[in-house]
């Protein structure tokens, strides 16, 4: 039974060890990442925001006076016909007349003019239309953005994290192989237990098995951060400058909220929704105003005829021609005050969604500050615990150095101490996820691109 515990301990500790060196060796080939770059890196390399900004330049390409239908359009056009006909003609004096194979041939060629000069405002209020649906379209890519920097920062910070908890675990098997060398060497010299070498041994292998476990954590969040900044390598492991993670403890309620409400990306689209429903109103009370439409063209047209049947061999035209022409409709079965109303209607209810939409931010700006405050109290809390835990260890291992602690209780002390440790990091974490959903509420977490 003895092997059997020596030999998992010696897995266990090549396994570390080779872990270790294989972090290490890809880390001298890494290059090293702020917060700062690792935004930028995914701002200019995602995939999403890639495809949202060819999207907004689609937008913007069609967001033109003539897409609106406000500029005239303008033809030219050419044609040919010819027509081979046998034509047998009663005249009045009752003698009667008969031609065979009757050749006529025409051509011609022309540029001509349309355009809507007036249609009630409805071309201005489809352009007018056209440069909301770009306005809406940076926003959402904004918010894109947002929604991307939130991401990547929440999870580099993760990174951070768990890269603290793997330290932290790290330091975790010290003890235990310390404690395991002290138990070893007193029951070499009979002053310990077999069963205090063998709890030694389970506690140092449990502790082990959580690091190696833990490097895999690693590298699930390394994975994660590489794809969130879509590098070519996702399975490299990024060195990060962050050994701590640090929080603003300055944020204000009462500021956050009114950045909201200036800011917040989704209740700007929200806005603009309402603005397309007016302009939907303004677009169907154009159809109470006449329509003038002109058209002009300026032609040229050949004719030539068999002489069998005509005294005019050729004939050319060339010349301008125009006109235009004015509608209105009189009746179209109360269709027009049908969609009016039902306009009017539409824009009270996108009021009533932005009011809907101010109040739910309301209220998650308010759990968020709740939660982001109980979190900075926490973290503090768990500073004072992790050192109380640290000096409490100390003494535990001096007296289980001088024999007076038994190992059970001085394993109690090192689970303090990694709970501890464990605690303040996730306070610490879960302070910086409120920190980063009430800047990303507010429409203020680019401010981590600074």
């Amino acid at each position: 039974m003895k092997h059997h515990y020596t030999d998992f301990q010696g897995i266990a500790c090549i396994a570390i060890i080779f872990i270790s060196l294989s972090l290490s060796a890809n880390v001298r080939a890494q290059e090293v990442y702020d917060l700062k770059r690792v935004l930028e890196t995914g701002l200019e390399r995602n995939y999403d925001i890639r495809i949202i900004r060819n999207d907004q330049q689609i937008i913007d390409n069609n967001t033109t006076l003539g897409n609106a239908g406000i500029l005239p359009t303008v033809d030219i056009n050419a044609g040919y016909n010819g027509s081979l006909t046998d034509i047998d003609q009663k005249l009045t004096d009752q003698s009667s007349k008969n031609y065979s194979n009757i050749f006529n041939q025409g051509a011609n060629v022309g540029l001509n003019l349309n355009w809507t000069v007036f249609d009630g405002f409805r071309m201005q209020t489809e352009y007018s239309r056209l440069k909301e649906f770009q306005k809406m379209g940076e926003i959402n890519t904004r918010l894109s953005i947002e929604n991307l920097i939130a991401n990547l920062t929440s999870e580099y910070y993760n990174y951070v994290k768990q890269n603290l908890r793997l330290k932290n675990l790290k330091y975790a098997v010290s003890l235990s192989k310390e404690r395991l060398r002290i138990v070893e060497a007193r029951y070499n010299i009979g002053s310990m237990s077999r069963l205090d070498l063998q709890q030694a041994r389970v506690d140092f292998n449990a502790d082990s098995s959580s690091l190696i476990k833990q490097y895999e954590v690693v590298n699930t969040s390394a994975i994660v951060l590489n794809q969130l900044m879509a590098l070519d390598n996702v399975s490299q492991k990024p060195v990060v400058c962050d050994t701590l993670i640090t929080t603003d403890k300055l944020l204000n309620e009462s500021s956050l909220w009114e950045q909201t409400l200036e800011a917040n990306s989704r209740l700007l689209l929200s806005e603009k929704n309402k603005t397309l429903s007016e302009l939907d109103l303004k677009a169907f009370q154009s159809r109470n105003f006449p329509y003038l439409r002109l058209n002009a063209g300026y032609g040229y047209t050949l004719s030539l005829n068999d002489t069998k049947n005509s005294n005019v061999d050729r004939q050319n035209n060339l010349g301008f021609n125009y006109g235009f022409s004015l509608g209105y409709s009189l009746f179209d079965g109360f269709n027009r005050r049908r969609e009016q109303k039902n306009a009017r209607i539409t824009i009270q209810n996108r009021d009533l969604e932005h009011e809907r939409l101010e109040l739910s931010l309301k209220a998650d700006l308010a759990n968020m500050w709740m939660a982001y405050q109980n979190n900075l109290e926490l973290s503090d809390l768990e500073e004072e615990n992790l050192e109380a835990a640290r000096e409490n260890y100390e003494i535990a291992m001096e007296r289980y150095r001088l024999g007076d602690l038994s190992g059970l209780e001085l394993r109690e002390a090192q689970n303090s101490l990694l709970g501890a440790e464990e605690r303040l990091l996730d306070a610490q974490f879960n302070t910086k996820l409120c920190e980063i959903s009430l800047l990303q509420i507010s429409g203020q977490v680019t401010s981590y691109l600074e």
